[in-house]
């Protein structure tokens, strides 16, 4: 919600400033921020969705629809930075010049501001839950700070500078800027969709937290998976042939309590293996080797 009122505050200072300075910067700017209010709509919808608990047709939750509100968001700064580039390079080529760069410079230094308010936000939301949308939304308006600070540049350099066509390349450099965003963030996108393991840090402390219990001495077939702001961990434990199902059930059920103590929205998913079976590589090797000491 603070994406959208934001958004919608920078797009009406931003037309009145891109008509009365005929920017290509200021242009490239305002159709930024009209697909920044796209784009927070799609991460609101995608967020709520992402937030509904696990239901009979979705028994793993719904919060691949962050990873997928993130696509969409890709989609249109892509679009966005190929429509900016190219009426960029036309000035350029036309030698169109700019107006009222007193106007502009005062825009987008309120913009600067608002987006860096924005930005802190949102570093605030994305460290308590971990929200891939929000921490794409934050990607975006964090370029936003770089793209105004170019707008302000390019009417400096082309009306008091009088460096011919600045404004059109400084178009032209916000458009690959875009890209470059666009292309980082499809990537954590991705990654979610293509259950993609947990980044290795995570993986370790996991493991490491997993060694403070003797019946996950025998942990194997360590696997990990990313959905939204839940996280997803399985893996087989070998028990002692003289356990019975039930004791083997009540020991791993406290250890697994405890780790989600430990690793809060992680589900935990634990198989039970005969004392010694190996058809995988053992992860946990010095804590196997310590029991059977």
């Amino acid at each position: 919600m603070a994406s959208i009122a934001m958004a919608v505050t920078l797009i009406a200072m931003k037309s009145y400033a891109a008509l009365a300075t005929s920017s290509m910067a200021m242009l490239g700017s305002l159709a930024d921020s009209g697909l920044d209010l796209i784009a927070s709509l799609v991460v609101l919808l995608g967020v709520r969705i992402a937030a509904q608990p696990a239901d009979h047709d979705h028994r793993f939750g719904h919060g691949k629809a962050e990873a997928l509100a993130s696509l969409a968001q890709v989609i249109l700064i892509t679009i966005s930075s190929l429509f900016i580039g190219f009426r960029a390079i036309q000035r350029l080529l036309a030698g169109a010049e700019t107006g009222s760069a007193e106007l502009g410079i005062g825009v987008s230094l309120i913009a600067i501001v608002l987006t860096a308010a924005l930005i802190s936000y949102q570093r605030h939301v994305v460290k308590r839950t971990g929200s891939l949308a929000i921490g794409t939304d934050r990607l975006h308006y964090s370029s936003d700070l770089l793209l105004n600070g170019s707008v302000i540049l390019a009417l400096v350099l082309d009306q008091f500078a009088g460096v011919t066509g600045a404004d059109a390349v400084f178009g032209v450099l916000i458009a690959l800027w875009l890209l470059w965003g666009a292309w980082q963030a499809s990537s954590h996108a991705l990654d979610q969709l293509m259950d993609k393991e947990w980044p290795d840090e995570l993986r370790e402390r996991f493991l490491a937290a997993a060694k403070d219990y003797p019946e996950l001495a025998g942990l194997h077939d360590f696997r990990t998976r990313t959905s939204g702001t839940h996280q997803f961990a399985q893996f087989h434990v070998w028990v002692p042939a003289d356990w019975t199902v039930q004791e083997a059930h009540d020991r791993l059920d406290r250890a697994e309590e405890e780790l989600r103590e430990r690793f809060p929205n992680t589900e935990i998913l634990i198989h039970v293996d005969p004392e010694g079976q190996t058809d995988r590589e053992t992860l946990l090797p010095q804590a196997i080797t310590e029991k059977a000491s």
